[in-house]
């Protein structure tokens, strides 16, 4: 097995079972530890009265690496959890040794994106989410070949994005919109890196994935044929085998 433990965390609006498809393959070459992020999935949202700070949930990941003895971890995720992802090298570098993004960017928010996450915020307070905001995202998280040929998927998906807590869906819009750029952050993360992105992948698409990956000191950067924005779910086998063969390059 591989010495350091991988941490994947979930993309929004989801949570930890979205890697339900990789866990038995990538359980098989390393410790695979995959936590629900405050206020989705199992995690409550805690009561700080601060802000929402992305900040504050990469303490939530190093309280957790410490409450399972575990120095350094190979830390990713997929979508907000690269964020997430990058949030932790700010807030503890030392806690990182290697990286997996995926179908994530560096950037932050233009303008109009950040208000946009602010008024899905409100309105999930306000009337709850269940129902529409899967419609309205949904064409953005998978591609169109997934979306063609699996459309069981989508429904699965629409079920974990209705079964969130409207709170934490709105403490994690407020907090992505609130994100800083963390280009500076990757081109100083000097640990080893794989940057996978899907092909049809609207959100964050293969050229921004690229540009992300040039800037890391090193990485591997590969394209997942056929999938949209959550690979990890539509292309489980694909991601599960990158991911192993890419791990023992973690030292």
């Amino acid at each position: 097995m591989t010495e350091l433990p991988l941490v994947l965390l979930h993309a929004f609006p989801l949570d930890s079972r979205m890697w339900n498809d990789v866990r038995a393959p990538l359980s098989s070459v390393t410790r695979f530890i995959t936590p629900d992020q405050r206020g989705l999935g199992r995690t409550p949202l805690p009561e700080s009265g601060r802000e929402p700070d992305l900040a504050d949930a990469a303490r939530d990941v190093v309280a957790l690496l410490d409450q399972l003895e575990i120095e350094r971890a190979v830390l990713g995720g997929c979508s907000m959890g690269g964020y997430l992802t990058m949030a932790v090298l700010r807030v503890a570098p030392e806690r990182v040794g290697g990286l997996v993004l995926i179908d994530t960017r560096a950037g932050a928010d233009p303008e109009q994106a950040a208000a946009n996450r602010r008024a899905i915020a409100d309105r999930a307070e306000s009337e709850g989410h269940a129902g529409w905001l899967a419609g309205d995202m949904l064409p953005n998280l998978l591609g169109a070949t997934t979306r063609s040929a699996r459309p069981e998927l989508a429904g699965t998906v629409r079920e974990l994005v209705d079964g969130q807590d409207p709170a934490g869906i709105a403490w994690a819009q407020r907090a992505m919109a609130a994100r800083p750029d963390s280009t500076e952050t990757l081109r100083g993360a000097d640990v080893p890196a794989l940057v996978l992105v899907g092909e049809e992948d609207t959100l964050t698409t293969p050229e921004v994935a690229r540009e992300m990956a040039e800037v890391l000191p090193d990485a591997e950067f590969a394209v997942l044929p056929a999938v949209g924005h959550l690979s990890p779910m539509e292309s489980p086998a694909t991601v599960a085998d990158t991911i192993a063969a890419w791990l023992p390059s973690v030292r």
